[in-house]
């Protein structure tokens, strides 16, 4: 038989043994998937004590289920390992590690590039790897393929597959988790396409599309959160414009909203976080630069929702400003410090931004987060309230909310707090509104 035949057949056979490399956000649920619909499972991280909590049943991310990890722990279906040379023992290798940005604003690839060098160690034959961080399109082809080829000493489509398959991790979505979020497929070659999107096909319950290339599926991805961005900066910048013009942005959404057709509801914040959406835009501008192209709708998009938690400051400044109190010196509160509600997810969260530009003027900052007790950021590790009490609402010269978190008592904080800045429109069933001030 060919390879793909052969491949085929050991996918529909739960022959298969699926290996995933990180086993963050992405990561740990994917592996959970791949052995929930049985496929024995080894997952890989460089942090031992992620290894040792998943060896032990333990779950650390939100959107797994912890009775789902542990029996599949206690079954045999799932463990995990700092070793890399079990990829010796494995067919299929998704990785699933950081592409963060350095810190001139460009891509960092360096997590999938050392993925890729010790995967080419201990390849074999008839193997299928697949990328699911997010990257600049051509990473798969231009990086992925050579070290794999040169490392191994396999020929792509002939002794091995590789694809793109990116990731669509959304922490806290209540409808779409892994199992049934649609999947993008591309390959190297029909063949590897098929194959692999024929593996998601027999784990996940969402549709798989099958793209043409890698570079299709790559820039697939960084149009969703890109789309994203400029929409989010676009709201931002209405924002601003709203707040001079003494109009309630937040209710010219709600009146846009009612057209059925048309339009889609973006909100304005302090700014945008996560790992998708602060950053794919970067990794897209940084990518047409080679090909001579300026992408000036996106980076202003990007300009704007970055000043945001400076502007954020400000207009607590201005707030601070009408009681006779400056920047330096007051007590500020924040509510929320993870990058969106009900979760305890803060990469590259906005509210951490706000809370550096408050320190930078002298403020003295406190916060309190249901989800999240401490933050390290830049080396530093700040810790939050262990809960919200009326004395620390009294004492604050200003709340400032970050993070609309469901599970906080509004009428509470409004009650308690001299004043409060609102930037994510938290409050908008708080009857009283004296001491409120939405952005």
């Amino acid at each position: 038989m060919s390879l793909k035949e052969t491949l085929l057949k050991k996918i529909n056979d739960r022959e298969i043994i699926v290996g995933v490399i990180g086993l963050g956000y992405v990561g740990l649920p994917l592996a959970v998937e791949k052995a929930k619909a049985g496929y024995k499972t080894i997952g890989f991280d460089i942090q031992p004590h992620k290894v040792e909590m998943v060896n032990k049943g333990i779950n650390y991310i939100g959107d797994v289920v912890d009775e789902e990890l542990s029996e599949l722990v206690a079954n045999g279906m799932l463990s995990a390992t700092c070793d890399f040379s079990f990829v010796r023992d494995v067919d299929f290798i998704a990785i699933a590690v950081p592409t963060p940005l350095d810190k001139y604003q460009q891509p960092d690839i360096s997590y999938v590039r050392d993925s890729a060098i010790e995967v080419a160690k201990y390849i074999k034959k008839g193997s299928m790897v697949v990328l699911e961080s997010t990257t600049y399109p051509g990473t798969t082809e231009e990086l992925l393929l050579p070290i794999l080829e040169q490392g191994s000493g396999l020929k792509c489509g002939e002794d091995f597959y590789l694809a793109f398959s990116p990731e669509r991790v959304d922490p806290g979505n209540k409808l779409y988790k892994t199992k049934n979020t649609p999947k993008v497929v591309g390959g190297v070659g029909r063949d590897a396409t098929e194959v692999i999107a024929a593996m998601y096909r027999n784990v996940l319950d969402g549709e798989v599309f099958e793209a043409s290339s890698p570079r299709v599926a790559e820039m697939e991805k960084i149009l969703e959160n890109t789309y994203r961005n400029i929409n989010i900066g676009l709201i931002n910048e209405l924002a601003i414009l709203c707040h001079r013009m003494n109009i309630n942005i937040w209710e010219v959404i709600e009146a846009a909203k009612t057209k059925p057709f048309g339009f889609t509801p973006f909100y304005p914040g302090p700014g945008v976080g996560g790992h998708c959406i602060p950053l794919d835009p970067y990794y897209l501008s940084w990518k047409a630069r080679e090909y001579g192209f300026h992408t000036s709708m996106i980076e202003a998009s990007m300009m704007i929702n970055d000043r945001m938690p400076q502007y954020t400051v400000e207009r607590a400044g201005k707030i601070l400003n009408r009681f006779k109190k400056a920047l330096n010196g007051a007590k500020i509160l924040i509510l929320g410090v993870a990058y969106k509600g009900d979760i305890d997810d803060y990469r590259e969260s906005p509210a951490i931004k706000v809370i550096e530009e408050f320190h930078k003027y002298g403020s003295q900052v406190q916060f309190y987060d249901p989800y999240i007790k401490e933050f390290t950021e830049k080396g530093q590790t700040m810790t939050g309230l262990s809960e919200l009490t009326a004395e620390h609402l009294k004492a604050a010269d200003l709340v400032v909310i970050t993070t609309a978190h469901t599970n906080v008592d509004y009428n509470f904080v409004q009650k308690n707090a001299r004043f409060i800045f609102d930037t994510k429109n938290a409050m908008k069933d708080v009857k009283n509104r004296e001491n409120i001030e939405l952005l």
